[in-house]
């Protein structure tokens, strides 16, 4: 493995200064005056809006590219459908409210949450059912964890497919959740002795549901009402879901409204005919629930170019495990030949996103970029082939293949596969 250090920061002023105190890749010599120094700018000269103006704050609309996007021929209808997170444009670990990515099985549903309820029935002591202001008064926790859709990447399988980490990885998002510890409204009911599973419920017109052991129910598993410190959005859940973290995204059933408890696994839908791996052979690995390490880098990508020429270049991206942390990430600038390590950024929750950042010196010749993650269980982030020599190319969930970007001498992303 290459451990070529990064430039250091002393290396680049001084190259900034032998180019006349410009950094490299400006428009405009030093030397040059330039206008938006020289010259008062209209915000310079103008009252601005007072504090009522905006009473929900929203982004500048010089931000207002940066939207969730949907891909129109994924699926028959919007409905049910999914829209990406446009990692791209994101930086540390905390995905915005508004930017989190969107999966639906029969579009959002809106409830009241006075209207409301959660019950809990079964194999327990006491059936039970909750108000919202119920779920209120107990203990409650805030974690920071990550939602990947079992899909994402999905489309990757046989090839490089769609052409940015939007599309490739987007079915993702990293949020704080407040919420009440799933075990506390279990042990209030009573599990019995046989309750060995538990099958939450949705409320919106699919009905979605998923079997899950008690074992991790009991766990780390939160019934949650709040994401970055607000009430959760229509889209992801409101007024109450379920997180289960570190497992697929579709677990996380959105408007929770009952959980039965039962001796053995349900067998629904969305656990056998959707979210199995289907192999090489026909036959479909089931219970695949935990999301294994993976990473991507998100600059530079076929959405994020290099806009400066040659020079001080800083590259960047997320990693995260569904079976811990993410203590080391390596890059390549050349497809694997050598490996360097990445520096992390930023703090190092379980089952959460983590940033890497590599500062280098672009030559100006073409890249072939990827990033390795290893989690704290010592594994490592295979490539795609190694999947593909185990699982084939049936599959349409699961795919934590490291990703390639080909930069061009213009700066220029595509989405590439490497043998």
């Amino acid at each position: 493995m290459s451990n070529d250090s990064a430039p250091s920061r002393r290396g680049f002023l001084t190259g900034a200064l032998a180019a006349g105190g410009a950094i490299a890749g400006s428009r405009v010599a030093a030397q040059t005056p330039d206008p938006a120094i020289t010259e008062l700018q209209p915000w310079m000269q103008y009252l601005g809006d007072g504090v009522d103006a905006r009473p929900y704050g929203t982004p500048s609309k010089h931000e207002a590219h940066v939207i969730r996007r949907n891909v129109e021929w994924l699926t028959a209808d919007p409905v049910s459908s999914v829209n990406f997170t446009p990692l791209h444009e994101l930086d540390g670990i905390i995905t915005p409210n508004g930017l989190c990515f969107e999966r639906h099985h029969a579009g959002i549903a809106e409830v009241d949450p006075a209207a409301h309820r959660l019950m809990i029935n079964g194999l327990v002591d006491k059936p039970l059912v909750f108000t919202m202001q119920d779920l209120m008064r107990f203990p409650r926790e805030n974690r920071v964890y990550f939602l990947e859709c079992a899909a994402n990447s999905g489309m990757e399988w046989a090839g490089a497919q769609l052409n940015g980490c939007q599309y490739t990885h987007g079915m993702i998002h990293n949020v704080m959740y407040t919420g009440v510890p799933l075990r506390l409204l279990l042990e209030e009911a009573g599990v019995k002795t046989n309750g060995k599973w538990i099958m939450p419920e949705g409320a919106d017109a699919s009905a979605m549901t998923r079997s899950i052991p008690i074992e991790k129910a009991m766990d780390d598993c939160l019934v949650a009402f709040k994401m970055n410190g607000e009430a959760l959005r229509p889209e992801q859940g409101y007024p109450v879901r379920l997180v289960v973290p570190g497992w697929e995204g579709n677990m996380w059933i959105k408007w929770l409204r009952r959980i039965e408890v039962g001796d053995q696994p349900w067998h629904h839908r969305e656990e056998t005919s959707k979210y199995t791996d289907l192999l090489d052979n026909g036959i479909a690995r089931r219970f695949t629930w935990e999301m294994d390490a993976k990473s991507v880098i998100t600059n530079p990508s076929p959405q994020a170019p290099i806009l400066h020429s040659k020079g001080p270049t800083v590259l960047t991206g997320v990693a995260w495990s569904g079976r811990g942390t993410i203590p080391r990430v390596d890059v390549t600038l050349d497809g694997g030949k050598n490996w360097h390590q990445a520096r992390m950024s930023g703090p190092s929750f379980d089952k959460s996103m983590h940033r890497f950042y590599f500062e280098f010196d672009w030559d100006g010749k073409p890249l072939l970029l990827q990033s390795r993650a290893h989690d704290s269980t010592g594994y490592v982030q295979p490539t795609k082939d190694e999947l593909r020599e185990i699982r084939g190319e049936n599959s349409i969930y699961h795919n934590n293949g490291i990703q390639t970007w080909h930069v061009n001498e213009r700066g220029e992303a595509e989405n590439v596969e490497i043998s």
